[in-house]
């Protein structure tokens, strides 16, 4: 598996866990506001061997109890059930960020039981996709992606990057209607900085009172919303 990226301890990467995450190489989809456009195209300042993860996360087992595996796209690594079954096989939590674009990869680790938590990035309401992430979008594979999940096979959420020009109220209230009766969906605020496309790194989300209105309006479409 190609890795761009490590970082040994995060507070803020799974929910409830002080974890390691790792980032992988390559991305399906080109968000504009991405903040990883290195490992979106596959630029990375070094290519990490996944040896020196596992080594690395041997030696703090019985310590930190978690992992993330985030991207980039991590889905599009064939080896990635393999080295998940190595991360869990040291007795790790694992926990998968995933745009959904490859369902079958994620029936694969969850009943295998590799993965414990999955956060799945819903870009936009279904029609809007391509515009939104730039690329061309199989809207029938994050459909299943998120009927999967839906069916509380495994532990999750849904989060959303919220750039205002991007985004309407009302696009995040068709978002709410498409993952009805969801456990989680977060509102993630998008912070201007380093990003794939350079007209972006200065654009705006919505105030923070203006995302938690819009949270509290989606409540009465999923279990819990709130702003992050």
């Amino acid at each position: 598996m190609r890795i761009g990226g490590f970082q040994g301890s995060s507070l803020i990467d799974y929910p409830g866990n002080v974890s390691a995450v790792i980032f992988t190489i390559g991305c399906n989809f080109r968000c504009p506001y991405c903040h990883n456009p290195e490992l979106v195209l596959e630029t990375p300042e070094r290519e990490i061997p996944s040896e020196e993860i596992i080594k690395f996360l041997d030696s703090r087992k019985g310590v930190l109890p978690a992992v993330v595996i985030t991207g980039g796209e991590p889905t599009m690594h064939d080896d990635l059930p393999d080295f998940a079954r190595r991360v869990k096989s040291l007795g790790y939590l694992v926990k998968l960020d995933t745009n959904g674009t490859n369902p079958a990869m994620l029936r694969k680790l969850i009943g295998e039981k590799h993965v414990d938590y999955v956060a799945m990035d819903i870009k936009a309401p279904r029609e809007k996709y391509p515009q939104i992430v730039g690329s061309a979008v199989n809207a029938a594979a994050i459909r299943e992606s998120i009927d999967f999940l839906l069916s509380n096979t495994v532990d999750y959420e849904f989060r959303t990057t919220i750039v205002r020009s991007q985004l309407s109220p009302e696009d995040l209230e068709q978002i709410g209607v498409e993952i009805a009766g969801a456990r989680r969906y977060f509102l993630q605020e998008f912070l201007p900085g380093k990003t794939l496309h350079p007209a972006f790194r200065n654009k705006l989300s919505y105030g923070r009172g203006e995302l938690e209105n819009i949270a509290e309006s989606l409540k009465k479409h999923v279990t819990h919303c709130e702003v992050r």
